[in-house]
């Protein structure tokens, strides 16, 4: 899979996209992973890419001709690129969103920055997304954990395929609760069933954990879970 980042601050990426999962998945060519710097494609000589609101007000917006001749020139590059507007005004990012561009040969992120980018570059994108409901000092952050998000669904990026499957978000519940050595840990103890070896009993006790955990932690999962299952629980 392709992913392209479209940025002012190119310098926020190699750390991460380097590292990790993401990391090991470019050197195993699962991943081709680059950054572009938006002001490689200004024309004055201080590399300008925002500029004052028209009708006034505070903060500044990211002007159009930087962002549109990137975008050109990325598109005559890759013209199967689907490119996603990072904004407070787009749609929620989600699981299911990861889902839906994993589909996607080729994804680019355009990271919004300042008071947000001139509306009409809005016309030149695919898609517009949002982390959530907070504010944050430019979309470069969103657009990182979007793509980890992404990169996680891309088939071998894991190690473990089941992976991707039995984590939160992946069904409507959060996932049961996870141990590992050692058995007891300041006083607290690793539940017997799963060292019992009953694959059955196991799988049962996470099915209720999971939805014990989301019906306390986020009772919206639960009660769409449940509605899902026709009833007022979720297992049935």
């Amino acid at each position: 899979m392709r992913i392209r980042v479209l940025t002012t601050l190119p310098e926020m990426f190699p750390a991460v996209l380097g590292a990790g999962v993401l990391g090991r998945a470019a050197e195993r060519g699962l991943l081709d992973l680059a950054v572009i710097n938006l002001r490689d494609f200004t024309t004055d000589r201080h590399r300008t890419t925002d500029d004052y609101p028209y009708g006034g007000g505070a903060g500044m917006v990211m002007k159009a001709e930087p962002i549109a001749t990137a975008l050109d020139d990325l598109r005559a590059a890759d013209p199967t690129v689907h490119v996603v507007l990072t904004t407070p005004q787009g749609r929620p990012f989600d699981q299911s969103v990861a889902r839906e561009l994993v589909t996607h040969e080729s994804v680019a992120f355009l990271c919004g920055r300042y008071e947000g980018v001139d509306e009409r570059v809005r016309s030149l994108v695919d898609t517009e997304l949002s982390l959530g409901d907070f504010v944050l000092s430019g979309g470069e952050i969103a657009a990182l954990a979007m793509i980890d998000a992404v990169s996680r669904l891309v088939p071998g990026v894991l190690g473990n395929e089941a992976s991707t499957t039995e984590e939160s978000f992946t069904t409507p519940l959060l996932e049961y609760p996870q141990y590992t050595r050692p058995r007891v840990f300041r006083g607290q103890t690793v539940p017997e069933v799963l060292i019992s070896g009953d694959h059955a009993a196991i799988a049962a006790y996470r099915q209720r954990e999971a939805l014990r955990r989301t019906r306390a932690r986020r009772p919206d999962l639960y009660a769409a879970a449940a509605g899902s299952a026709g009833d007022d629980s979720p297992a049935r």
